[in-house]
């Protein structure tokens, strides 16, 4: 008792938020960048964001520290991060969970060396492979059929992935994935430290696994070795800030290292307060926090089920192994049985309802149910969902379902991101190699990706997805018209 209290006594401070509102009370002349000089060099932009925001819109300095080499408050801030999410040592990340996942993969991996992965990963993982010329093996995740989503990796498949890679330097899991789904995050650990390799967690989606009760269970916990987590997510802090977390066995030097590789030198602390103060708020409130979100998410899931022709889909999908977890918070619909695809009930609600969803696909949508919902939110969004399908149902007949296709990788994704290539019309591309990035944003999960086999299933699936105003990111050719392969 007396060690829980004297955790939640250092878990009450802030210690960047603290030096800013210190900062704030002195009457410091500022010679220093930025240049718009606490909002006075841009008063259009003070009059957007606000005295109290601009005014802390500030440059590294002793008194407030530096990102690179933190010596003081933004050191006893990852400190207090590393002791509230159970992590040996924490990263302040302000370029996005993107930059985190790829230091953790820079960290671990160098050229020609192996990482075993899921294909269903974000393009940042693949961006880092490209950076650091490390070669993809592929666990190729099962496809729940009805719902077209995905699922984890098969504790079976990853066994075998390691005994056929037994040089493979590490094994990386998405914890959850977009849709909720959880792999046996601590099987998975076990095995690939029982075979000398690292564990890595892409927890962009799983922040609230650290805080809440009776949830899947985090990287740290499980004995990962490195995990991304978007605080920005779930967890409450400004958008682009999240923190990387390490375990005992990794070289903290080191890492901070490969961080300072990429992210910027003029770190800002709008996101870094942001972090601290959402770090202390979970740390002390966390639990109860999360419990109200989960009892909203889990409340939208049984009204939307009786609503004929959605399902919500949750914890029943459970296997114990392909699916393991299910993480509850996430409130993930499946829509295809009243005939309209994810993305067009997307467009609808936000066209019509002025509803903004996280995203849709081919056959489901995601709504993000986090701590900043209310009642009357998840009720307008539940009455919008039985309002599309009473005015826009139509006979599902014919429509695609399947959010994975599966992966042939005939060049690493480095070597064929270099190579020289040449741009096809996308209808003359099939059985070429593709050099660049094709997907749907969000959820950011390549349908292609650079060195990978253009088969006529991914043609189809491109154009149908351009048919059905699914957002196409990735080709130098905005219009995804035309497409670079290998020579």
């Amino acid at each position: 008792m007396a060690e829980d209290f004297e955790l939640r006594i250092r878990q009450e401070r802030a210690p960047i938020y603290e030096a800013l509102e210190q900062f704030r009370n002195m009457r410091v002349v500022p010679f220093d960048v930025p240049g718009h000089k606490r909002g006075r060099g841009n008063p259009e932009l003070t009059r957007f964001l606000g005295s109290q925001c601009v005014g802390v819109d500030v440059n590294s300095m002793k008194p407030l520290d530096n990102l690179c080499h933190p010596i003081s408050v933004i050191r006893e801030a990852e400190e207090l991060a590393a002791e509230a999410f159970g992590a040996a040592h924490a990263f302040l990340m302000v370029g996005g969970t993107t930059s985190a996942v790829q230091s953790m993969i820079l960290t671990v991996c160098k050229r020609g060396d192996e990482i075993i992965l899921p294909r269903n990963v974000h393009r940042s993982v693949i961006n880092a492979l490209v950076l650091c010329g490390a070669i993809p093996v592929y666990v190729n995740p099962e496809v729940d059929k009805r719902l077209g989503i995905s699922l984890g990796m098969k504790r079976e498949q990853v066994e075998k992935a390691i005994k056929e890679h037994p040089k493979a330097v590490a094994v990386l899991v998405n914890n959850p994935t977009y849709y909720g789904i959880c792999s046996d995050l601590k099987a998975i650990v076990d095995m690939a430290h029982k075979a000398g390799m690292l564990c890595l967690a892409d927890e962009a989606h799983g922040t609230h696994f650290y805080f809440g009760d009776n949830l899947p269970i985090s990287a740290m916990a499980a004995g990962a070795d490195m995990a991304s987590v978007s605080m920005h997510k779930s967890g409450g802090s400004l958008t682009q800030s999240s923190f990387l977390l390490a375990g005992p066995n990794m070289n903290q030097g080191y890492i901070r290292q490969i961080i300072n590789l990429t992210q910027t030198t003029s770190a800002s602390y709008l996101l870094m307060s942001s972090l601290d103060i959402s770090r202390r708020s979970l740390a002390l409130k966390g639990r109860e926090i999360f419990q109200e979100v989960r009892k909203l998410a889990e409340y939208a899931r049984k009204e939307i089920n009786e609503i004929d022709g959605y399902y919500a889909f949750g914890e029943e999908l459970v296997n114990g192994d392909s699916i393991y977890a299910f993480d509850p918070l996430k409130l993930s619909i499946h829509t295809l049985d009243i005939g309209l695809a994810g993305i067009e009930v997307y467009d609808i609600l936000r066209d019509d309802y002025d509803i903004q969803i996280e995203f849709g696909d081919l056959g489901n949508v995601l709504a993000y149910i986090s701590i900043g919902d209310r009642m009357q939110e998840v009720e307008r969004l539940v009455s919008a969902l039985a309002e599309i399908r009473r005015r826009f149902k139509k006979d599902p007949t014919g429509m695609l379902t399947q959010e994975y296709i599966p992966a042939q990788v005939v060049v690493s994704p480095q070597d064929a991101f270099y190579a020289e290539k040449y741009s096809l019309p996308i209808e003359e591309t099939e059985g070429k190699v593709c050099s660049e990035f094709v997907m749907c944003y969000p959820p950011g999960i390549p349908i292609l990706a650079p060195g990978e086999k253009i088969t006529g299933d991914i043609l189809k699936y491109i154009s149908y997805a351009k048919e059905k105003g699914c957002s196409l990111t990735g080709p130098e050719d905005p219009e995804i018209e035309q497409l670079n392969v290998l020579k």
